[in-house]
């Protein structure tokens, strides 16, 4: 019988369209790579190229096979992913999120309740997410769409709330609330795993210059020694209340939003049990 590596093979010549050049990116001789083929072709009982002095084509028989060959290959593909993602279900929680905040609350949530299991978590773009739902390289993440699907359960976690952080000398720092577009133009600080906030920022305030961070602590040590704006949310303004900083709050509708759990209906025994954050 054939095997996955014949296939390959047979896809990479198609890919690359000579068989000189195939073997050299599969890292084979050429004479190597033409005796797997013909072996393909002995197992097969069909020929699938048309072969020339210099030259090998494929004939009818071959785009065939290439049909197939790109069918097994991608069945193949997820039958490995699906049984390494089952495999990784048993131990260990994965966690897809848009927003660093509810991530931070709901991992050592689940750490509590699942003692025994790791938990992973990552941020994704709202359709990276959905995918890797879809896929099972998430049993839960944390969107702010509300979308209700046959099998899947989607349940509101949280609400954030966006805030400026500012020094008492700041010219905004007496305002009761501020928009985004008020701090168009200025120089903000801002962790660079924010998600979609990041999006928003940009959009709102397109002539501010943002010096990110990408390490929390540095960020943090940072805004203690500046006069720069930042941000915080309901949810983690409470690091910020011990500081020398006013929290002010934001008006646009895009930074007050609502953040929703969302899994397979069949880890509804598992996660029923996690608590919306109030």
């Amino acid at each position: 019988m054939f095997e996955l590596i014949q296939l390959e093979q047979l896809l990479a010549i198609d890919k690359y369209g000579t068989l000189s050049k195939a073997a050299q990116e599969l890292n084979l001789s050429q004479p190597a790579l033409s005796r797997s083929m013909q072996r393909l072709e002995e197992e097969l009982g069909v020929t699938l190229f048309d072969r020339q002095k210099n030259k090998i084509t494929f004939n009818e028989n071959g785009i065939l096979a290439l049909d197939y060959a790109k069918k097994i290959m991608f069945a193949s593909k997820e039958m490995k992913d699906s049984l390494q993602a089952f495999v990784k279900s048993k131990s260990t929680i994965s966690i897809g999120s848009c927003a660093p905040a509810p991530m931070w609350i709901l991992t050592p949530q689940l750490s509590r309740l699942f003692p025994d299991m790791s938990v992973q978590s990552e941020m994704k773009s709202f359709e990276e997410l959905e995918k890797g739902l879809e896929e099972n390289n998430y049993q839960i993440i944390i969107t702010t769409k509300n979308v209700n699907q046959p099998g899947m359960i989607c349940k509101k976690y949280c609400e954030e709330n966006l805030y400026v952080s500012l020094p008492p000398a700041h010219p905004l720092a007496l305002r009761k609330s501020i928009s985004l577009s008020d701090l168009d133009g200025q120089s903000i600080l801002l962790f660079s795993q924010v998600g979609f906030w990041f999006d928003i920022c940009k959009e709102k305030m397109p002539n501010s210059f943002f010096l990110a961070q990408d390490n929390i602590s540095a960020l943090d040590e940072l805004r203690k020694a500046s006069a720069l704006p930042t941000f915080a949310t309901n949810l983690t303004k409470n690091n910020y209340e011990q500081e020398n900083r006013g929290l002010v709050p934001l008006t646009d509708s895009e930074v007050h939003v609502t953040f929703y759990l969302k899994y397979r209906k069949s880890y509804e025994k598992q996660f029923g049990k996690i608590k919306a954050f109030n």
